[in-house]
């Protein structure tokens, strides 16, 4: 089985996107954003594409032809059974073909859910997903 990566050590090159992670608040009781050491038991929402099979976000053919590039940001809520539950721009790549690709590829997406004294929890997660030219 392959190893888990910490979702801040996740990137993945896909087709013109890429992933790379940052957990923001997921675990967090505080909702600090600081790292924390979790209890025993305990750990953040994780997403590691290659492990979880995860789809390629699309790059829009109109966008490429365009050279429309850029970064989404997604707010992706992760159910105890690793689901997104929901999934909203946080922060938009400035291209609406684009922010909408990535929620689509998103919302598909499985995930590692959170625990909280061992037991599967819902949490929330922040997902990156960058759109550029492949070769730049």
């Amino acid at each position: 089985m392959p190893e888990l990566q910490p979702v801040e050590q996740a990137i993945a090159s896909i087709g013109g996107a890429a992933v790379s992670g940052g957990a923001s608040g997921a675990g967090k009781i505080d909702g600090s954003g600081k790292s924390q050491v979790q209890p025993e038991g305990d750990s953040e929402a994780l997403y590691a594409p290659s492990y979880l099979r995860n789809p390629k976000p699309v790059y829009p053919e109109r966008s490429r032809q365009l050279g429309e590039e850029g970064v989404v940001t997604l707010s992706v809520r992760v159910g105890a059974d690793g689901r997104a539950l929901e999934v909203s721009v946080a922060r938009g790549s400035g291209y609406r073909r684009l922010d909408q690709a990535a929620v689509g590829a998103v919302s598909r997406w499985r995930f590692v859910p959170a625990k909280r004294n061992g037991k599967p929890v819902e949490s929330d997660l922040t997902v990156p997903v960058r759109f550029e030219e492949e070769g730049r």
